[in-house]
């Protein structure tokens, strides 16, 4: 059930219809939309242009390395995250190819990639849900990945499904609107805690 961001000002369709539900149908997403999702990774903005993400990517057409991804999820995940068609692993460079310094914009860089994914994906009818609870050590076992690099997410991607088929607890979570602080709470003027003008009456 997408409810709309109940926003203090107005922002753009895309963002107050995004939304991380826990129930997906089981319904395939095709190879050309997965594409454009990745594409749209692709052209996010990074520093130095380094593009320091990378990810892994299993689907349901492919039931082994499907549950072998899945695998590399917490328990607590895989209960809901077995449903969605697509699943992947977000994971960073940490080093800069320019100079072998520790980059420190890595996961940023990583975040704002993942963003455009899944807004490509929300301008499609799709949802994207991010986890954190995965298994990084696991992970780097089974795919062999190297030293320098960080597994950061889990991602799940797919059409809503019917929140019924949830364990209660988190039946109850999807049913829910969202809700966010208030723009006095994070966006400061001045000095630390100080609310900015922009947002004083």
């Amino acid at each position: 059930m997408t409810f709309l961001a109940p926003t203090d000002y107005p922002i753009h369709e895309l963002i107050a219809t995004r939304w991380s539900p826990y129930a997906f149908a089981e319904k395939p997403v095709s190879k050309n939309i997965l594409l454009s999702l990745f594409e749209s990774a692709r052209w996010a903005p990074s520093c130095f242009n380094e593009q320091p993400w990378h990810y892994i990517v299993a689907t349901k057409d492919d039931k082994e390395e499907y549950d072998k991804l899945l695998s590399c999820l917490t328990e607590g995940n895989q209960v809901w995250a077995k449903f969605a068609p697509v699943l992947a692993l977000g994971i960073t460079k940490q080093f800069f190819d320019r100079n072998n310094k520790p980059n420190r914009s890595a996961i940023h860089d990583l975040g704002l990639a993942t963003g455009n994914l899944l807004l490509e994906a929300t301008s499609r009818g799709l949802y994207v849900h991010q986890m954190i609870g995965i298994l990084p050590e696991k992970a780097k076992d089974l795919y062999k990945i190297p030293d320098g690099y960080e597994v950061v997410t889990g991602i799940a991607i797919g059409y809503e499904g019917n929140p019924n088929n949830l364990p209660e607890n988190l039946k109850e979570r999807d049913s829910k609107r969202r809700l966010r602080k208030p723009l006095n709470n994070f966006v400061f003027g001045g000095k630390w805690g100080v609310v900015s003008p922009l947002i004083k009456k």
